[in-house]
């Protein structure tokens, strides 16, 4: 009993850490109605770590498809290879390590607090590191005549356990790609 009521603070600060953190930064100074055509600025996927885990072709693949969808969906076509396009794309998925620190009131007085008193003996507090993982996934989008970033938005999420089969990966990234890009164009 003693060890669930322990963990209660903690599993509520990671549930409300779940919701996804979406940011997004732009260039005021750009008329984005001009932005009709995008293609890749190679690589287009990058990953930080640069670890086999999370750099995979199928996750590239993913990504790719995902980003494609919402840019049409907002009118961008697709160039042809080795034709300029208006805008290129650049994605990332980095993955931190974070620590936090959380403490929980153990022991302390018992009893009815509007009169009949208190009773028990001194508590103290217990403070433990919880260490979690962060996936950033942001996108970039930069001119394609001058090559400045021109918009960029980001998601984060705390890292749980790998979704367990390919679609609910797909879905995954699908969701948080269009999450980000909802906030495109910039209003």
């Amino acid at each position: 009993m003693r060890a669930s009521i322990l963990l209660l603070p903690l599993l509520l600060l990671l549930s409300a850490c779940q919701t996804p953190q979406l940011q997004r930064d732009f260039d005021p100074n750009r008329d984005f109605a001009a932005y009709r055509s995008w293609s890749w600025q190679e690589p287009g996927v990058q990953y930080k770590p640069d670890d086999p885990r999370l750099n995979s072709d199928l996750t590239g693949q993913r990504i790719r498809a995902a980003v494609t969808e919402q840019l049409d969906q907002r009118g961008l076509r697709t160039t042809a290879a080795n034709t300029p396009a208006d805008l290129k794309v650049k994605v990332w998925l980095i993955v931190d390590n974070r620590q936090q620190q959380v403490s929980t009131q153990v022991g302390g007085a018992w009893g009815n607090p509007w009169g009949g008193g208190f009773w028990g003996g001194p508590g103290y507090v217990e403070t433990r590191n919880v260490d979690y993982q962060v996936a950033t996934l942001q996108i970039d989008l930069l001119d394609g005549k001058d090559g400045k970033l021109v918009w960029r938005g980001s998601t984060e999420q705390i890292v749980r356990n790998n979704p367990a089969n390919p679609s609910e990966r797909e879905a995954e990234i699908r969701n948080s790609v269009a999450q980000i890009l909802s906030q495109y164009p910039p209003r």
